[in-house]
Order: structure tokens, then C-alpha cells, then sequence
């Protein structure tokens, strides 16, 4: 079994700044790629930013130069950091990762989710 656990999210204001973590566990063989989602109240769930094994990393057009994703291939981590927040960034985060794992191959798996609010 595989899970991944978020923390980081919170409470700040226009301007401000917050670092998400994501860290999965379990009986892992290769995780690639991994990535965050966003989900505001109302709307769609949508892509943040992913990042694979090499580095390579991808960014949705609303937060390029604004947040930048990492991560740590031997914690088997990722990491969101959040600058320059705007309003509109207020949503829950989601973290995400294609994970190999023991007889049961390629599989996608979410994190439960952390909150982001931004507000003056």
C-alpha cells in the first residue's frame, strides 16, 4: 500500500509565502512522475506543476515564475514552493505520483490534501 502525506499548507496573505511537502510511502519500486493539483471551490481540479526522476519539471501558465516544484528521489519527496501568492491561489493542494510497485505495476496515487488560503 501506498500513501502520500502532505503538509504545509496554511493561512497567508497576498504577497506572502508557504512550502508544501509531500512524502510517499510503502513498498515502492520507482515513482515517476510526481506532481501537485489544485482544486478551488466551484471549479475543476487542474494541474500545478509535475516534475520527473531527471528534473524535468512542467508548470501551469498561472504560476510560472511564481512557484517552484522539487524533489528528493531518495526521501521520495516532493516539494511546492509558493511566492508571490495571489487570492486567487486559495484552493486545496493536491499531491500526485505514478508509483511502481510490487505485482501491481504502474498505478496512480493522491494525497488527502492541504489547504491553501489566501486572504488580507
Amino acid at each position: 500500500q501506498v500513501q502520500l502525506v502532505e503538509s504545509g499548507g496554511g493561512l497567508v496573505q497576498p504577497g506572502g509565502s508557504l512550502r508544501l511537502s509531500c512524502a510517499a510511502s510503502g513498498t515502492i519500486l520507482h515513482i515517476d512522475p510526481m506532481g501537485w493539483y489544485r482544486q478551488a471551490p466551484g471549479k475543476q481540479r487542474e494541474l500545478v506543476a509535475t516534475i520527473n526522476t531527471g528534473g524535468t519539471t512542467n508548470y501551469a501558465d498561472n504560476v510560472k515564475g511564481r512557484f517552484t516544484i522539487s524533489r528528493d528521489n531518495a526521501k521520495n519527496t516532493v516539494y511546492l514552493q509558493l511566492s508571490d501568492l495571489k487570492l486567487e491561489d486559495t484552493a486545496v493542494y493536491y499531491c500526485s505520483a505514478k508509483v511502481a510497485v510490487p505485482q501491481f505495476g504502474l498505478n496512480d496515487y493522491w494525497g488527502q490534501g492541504t489547504q491553501v488560503t489566501v486572504s488580507s
